[in-house]
C-alpha cells in the first residue's frame, strides 16, 4: 500500500542573533523568504512590520539567545512570527492586536495586518501578524 503524504507548509525558520544588526537582516529575510515562498503579500507591510518586532524582542527582552523568525505562506496571504526566549507578557490590546511599548509606529504606516498577536511557548514566547494576500 502507497502512503500519501501531506506536503509540507511552505515556511522559513531563520535564527537571528540577540542584536541590533538581527533587524536589517530580518527585512531583508522576509522579503527573500516571501519571494520563495511566492507569498502574494506587501512585502513592504511585510518588512516594516517584521521590523518592528525584531526591534521589540532585541530592545525589551532579556537574554542572548537567539531570536527566531518565522514566515510562512498561509491561504489568506503570509504569516510572520516572531520568537524570542523572554517569557515576559506582550500586552494585547482589546482588538487582539500586539502592542508594543516603544519602536517606531511603522506598523502604522504599512496598514494593518488582517490579524495579529502574541501567546507563551514553551521557551518564551512568539508575537506574529498575518498580511492578507494581494489581489
Amino acid at each position: 500500500m502507497t502512503e500519501i503524504l501531506e506536503p509540507l507548509p511552505p515556511v522559513w525558520r531563520i535564527a537571528l542573533p540577540h542584536d541590533p544588526v538581527a533587524v536589517p537582516m530580518a527585512r531583508a529575510l522576509v522579503r527573500t523568504a516571501l519571494h520563495d515562498l511566492r507569498a502574494a503579500a506587501d512585502g513592504d507591510a511585510a518588512e516594516l512590520l517584521t521590523a518592528e518586532l525584531v526591534t521589540h524582542a532585541v530592545e525589551h527582552t532579556q537574554g542572548t539567545g537567539p531570536i527566531h523568525l518565522v514566515v510562512e505562506r498561509v491561504t489568506a496571504g503570509c504569516r510572520v512570527e516572531v520568537h524570542d526566549g523572554d517569557r515576559g507578557r506582550v500586552d494585547v490590546n482589546g482588538k487582539g492586536e500586539a502592542s508594543h511599548r516603544g519602536g517606531n509606529g511603522s506598523h502604522e504606516a504599512a496598514g494593518t495586518p488582517s490579524g495579529n498577536g502574541s501567546r507563551p511557548t514553551p521557551d518564551g514566547k512568539v508575537v506574529w501578524f498575518t498580511l492578507p494576500a494581494l489581489p
